[in-house]
């Protein structure tokens, strides 16, 4: 199958949330200090390039997260609202890269690179699964 034809490039995402006690530094052991939590910003970067492709694909076929490459720029505190974007970059087979961005009501507050894989669910469940029996 050839992705091009269903993933354009610029294809755009952005996915938002509110800072809470949940998703902070200090709840994910990334820093002691209550404000946005770098893995939280990951996870919404990550969560928006799936959104983005994900539901384009055939019917048991997803992506998988590959790689990042992310800069935390700028600390958010509890109550204010985050969002994160990503544009596809490129397609090369079923390896797609995404820039990914994240922003708080002042601005800027993180930016990268986020690779991802198309995979088709069974056959990776079945592949995963089968280290539990080596």
């Amino acid at each position: 199958m050839d992705y091009n034809d269903i993933l354009k490039l610029g294809l755009k995402a952005q996915k938002d949330e509110t800072v809470t006690d949940k998703n902070v530094a200090s709840a994910h052991g990334s820093g002691g200090i209550a404000v946005y939590g770098t893995p939280a910003m990951i996870g919404l970067m990550e969560s928006t390039a799936l959104s983005a492709v994900d539901p384009l694909l055939p019917q048991g076929w997803c992506t998988v997260g590959t790689d990042l490459n992310v800069k935390h720029l700028s600390a958010t505190p509890i109550g204010m609202k985050v969002w994160a974007t990503a544009e596809l970059l490129s397609v090369d087979g079923r390896a797609l890269s995404f820039k990914v961005e994240a922003y708080d009501e002042a601005g800027k507050i993180g930016e990268g690179t986020h690779g991802r894989f198309i995979v088709e669910m069974e056959k990776f469940l079945a592949r995963t699964m089968s280290k539990v029996s080596k």
